[in-house]
C-alpha cells in the first residue's frame, strides 16, 4: 500500500509560482475549443514527482478526465476527494479517472468510463476537446489527461468506495500562478527533499499529480502563438 511519508498540508509555503493569470477572455468554452484545435508550441513542466518516479518497471497506463463545467458565473473544474482507504492517493483531491482496462479502446474511453463509474457523469454531457501530455506519477502511473467541456444540467452520483466528495473550483482560480504554491518536504531514510505544487481552495488541498497536471493546463492556455 502506498502511504505518504509526510503531511503536505503542514509543510510551509516556500514560494509562489507567481506567473500572471490566464487572460479572462481565454476562459470560455469557445476559446478552449479553438486552442485545442490549433495548439501552439509549448513545453510541459517536469515536476519532481515525475523525475523521482521508479523507472525499474513499466508505468501503469491510466487516464483522467479534466471536466471543465460551463456555469453561468464562469467555467469551473470538477474534482473529487478520494476516500481515505484507497491504496493509491487515498484521501487526496483528484480528477475522475483510473487504470486502463483491457476493453478500453483509447485513453479517452478510459477517462469517460472511469468518470461514469466514479461520479456518475453520463458521457452525453461530456465534450472531449483534446488531451495534454502524459503525466508520470511517483506511484508508477502514466496518466493521460483528457480535457473536456461539460454541459449542465447533469446528475452526479459518487461511488462511495472511491469518492468521498465531488466539488467544483473556479477555473480562473486554478489558472492563476499566484495561487500555485511551492512547498518542499524532507523525506526520511535518506530519500532527500521534494518540492511540490499545492493549490489550496476553500477546505480542499489540491496538490501532487493533480496540481502537476493543472500546471500543464495552465502553461498550455497561457502560451502565446509563435510570432506574437
Amino acid at each position: 500500500m502506498t502511504k505518504l511519508l509526510f503531511d503536505p498540508q503542514i509543510i510551509p509555503v516556500e514560494s509562489l509560482a507567481g506567473e500572471a493569470a490566464v487572460k479572462a477572455e481565454r476562459l470560455t468554452a469557445d476559446w478552449l475549443r479553438a486552442r485545442f484545435a490549433n495548439p501552439p508550441q509549448w513545453l510541459p513542466e517536469n515536476t519532481e514527482e515525475q523525475l523521482l518516479r521508479k523507472k525499474t518497471t513499466a508505468p501503469m497506463p491510466a487516464s483522467v478526465l479534466i471536466p471543465i463545467v460551463v456555469r453561468e458565473h464562469g467555467l469551473t473544474l470538477l474534482l473529487t476527494q478520494r476516500t481515505e482507504h484507497l491504496t493509491d492517493h487515498g484521501g487526496q483531491v483528484s480528477f475522475p479517472g483510473g487504470r486502463v482496462e483491457p476493453a478500453d479502446t483509447s485513453a479517452i474511453e478510459t477517462a469517460l468510463r472511469e468518470t461514469e463509474e466514479e461520479v456518475g457523469l453520463d458521457r452525453r454531457h461530456v465534450e472531449v476537446i483534446g488531451t495534454l501530455p502524459d503525466y508520470f506519477t511517483g506511484t508508477g502511473y502514466q496518466v493521460t489527461p483528457v480535457v473536456s467541456i461539460v454541459h449542465p444540467p447533469f446528475d452526479l452520483r459518487a461511488d462511495p468506495f472511491e469518492v468521498a466528495e465531488i466539488f467544483e473550483v473556479p477555473l480562473a482560480f486554478l489558472m492563476d500562478g499566484m495561487n500555485h504554491q511551492r512547498r518542499t518536504a524532507e523525506f526520511p531514510n535518506g530519500l532527500g527533499r521534494r518540492t511540490f505544487y499545492a493549490m489550496p481552495y476553500d477546505r480542499f488541498f489540491i496538490w501532487g499529480a493533480t496540481a502537476g497536471m493543472l500546471r500543464n493546463l495552465f502553461h498550455f492556455l497561457r502560451t502565446e502563438p509563435a510570432g506574437l
